[in-house]
């Protein structure tokens, strides 16, 4: 950093991550609190995915603020202790907290941005430790054409037969992002996007339908929001096992590829 301004507010953002729980910390904390017996078992893991999906980022949300503001307050009082004597008085302490403004409001606009980067790695690891929990074959971040979060079953059958593969990618949020499906392989059975956007417009959801690609959101936010439970290509956690994934397992262990 070019000031030593620069250089202390990147202090306090570096003792902030050294204390914060990461992304898998904070998501096998929120599973372990609520997937407890008997709602631990594939069959209601399976049954309840959506709510799963909306009750674990929620949960883990919950646990990132508590375990930010503690980091975040590590780093201030590290700093400041740095910075004052033992026997500094009320009011050298507070010049000292004024002093150090510009850090902190550094350290607050880190921490902020992180906590945007952290909300779409949790919606991800979320997604692929219950994939994993009700035992369904995928590789992750393979690069084909692209690089897809999830291949399904894998990347040997991908390479054989890759008709037969489904491309499964996760955006918390879309924007315009969805277009990037499209070239995360030009081939498979089909893509599917997961998703807990809820602003995803009609003629979005149209495009989407005319490359192929199926929004999977959660049973809730389908019911909640008309455009959503109207269109064909928007598909529910459920749906998607039952009517899409659960039939291509089924064909892959017939035909002895898992």
């Amino acid at each position: 950093m070019k000031s030593g301004g620069n250089k202390k507010s990147m202090l306090l953002f570096e003792i902030f991550k050294e204390t914060a729980l990461s992304p898998v910390d904070v998501i096998q904390e929120a599973m372990r609190k609520k997937l407890v017996p008997p709602h631990d078992t594939p069959e209601y893991i399976r049954e309840n995915f959506s709510m799963l999906v909306e009750e674990l980022q929620a949960d883990a949300y919950m646990i990132y603020l508590e375990t930010e503001k503690a980091a975040g307050q590590t780093a201030i009082r590290s700093v400041l202790n740095e910075r004052t004597s033992a026997d500094a008085s009320r009011e050298e302490v507070i010049n000292e907290t004024c002093n150090i403004f510009k850090e902190l409001d550094r350290l607050f606009l880190s921490i902020s941005q992180s906590r945007k980067t952290r909300a779409g790695s949790a919606f991800e690891i979320i997604l692929r430790t219950l994939f994993k929990k009700i035992d369904y074959p995928f590789d992750e971040q393979q690069v084909i054409n692209g690089k897809p979060d999830f291949l399904m079953p894998g990347r040997r059958h991908y390479d054989t037969n890759s008709m037969d593969c489904i491309i499964f990618t996760v955006k918390r949020t879309l924007r315009e992002r969805w277009r990037q499906i499209v070239t995360e392989g030009t081939r498979g059975l089909g893509f599917y996007l997961a998703t807990i956007d809820e602003k995803v417009s009609s003629n979005q959801l149209d495009e989407m339908r005319d490359h192929r690609i199926y929004l999977v959101i959660p049973v809730d936010i389908k019911n909640r929001i008309e455009r959503y439970s109207t269109a064909h290509n928007v598909i529910t956690y459920e749906e998607f096992f039952k009517y899409h994934l659960d039939p291509a397992v089924t064909r892959w262990h017939d035909q002895g590829i898992i």
